[in-house]
């Protein structure tokens, strides 16, 4: 991840809400959620929810595919795990093992290389 693409994900991540949806896009895992159950989740208006879901795809910290109707949006782990991979570069200097918890966290978030492959 370069500068300019953490600090959009910063941006995005900036407001309260939008932090709440990824949040919840996180605990979701993989299956993610409807719009509208994200909406009535947070006690939002689904326009209020669109147009955050917008911001936070535009910074590439989610996705959305279409099932029938609805359309499901899910965290982008790659994204949020370079992000803290970000955060994480050149840390502790010279001192790895500080940082060994929060690599562990940036670790989770990249996909197995056999589920990139299928």
């Amino acid at each position: 991840m370069d500068e300019r693409q953490a600090l959009a994900s910063f941006g995005a991540l900036s407001q309260d809400t939008r932090l709440q949806i990824v949040r919840m896009l996180v605990v979701a895992g993989p299956s993610g959620m409807a719009a509208g159950t994200i909406a009535e989740q947070l006690d939002v208006s689904p326009s209020n929810v669109s147009f955050h879901l917008k911001e936070l795809d535009r910074a590439g910290l989610i996705s959305q595919q279409r099932e029938s109707r609805s359309i499901i949006y899910s965290a982008n782990y790659e994204a949020l795990g370079g992000l803290v991979r970000f955060l994480m570069e050149d840390c502790c200097a010279g001192h790895p093992e500080i940082c060994a918890p929060a690599a562990k966290v940036a670790a989770c978030c990249t996909p197995a290389p056999a589920a990139l492959e299928g």
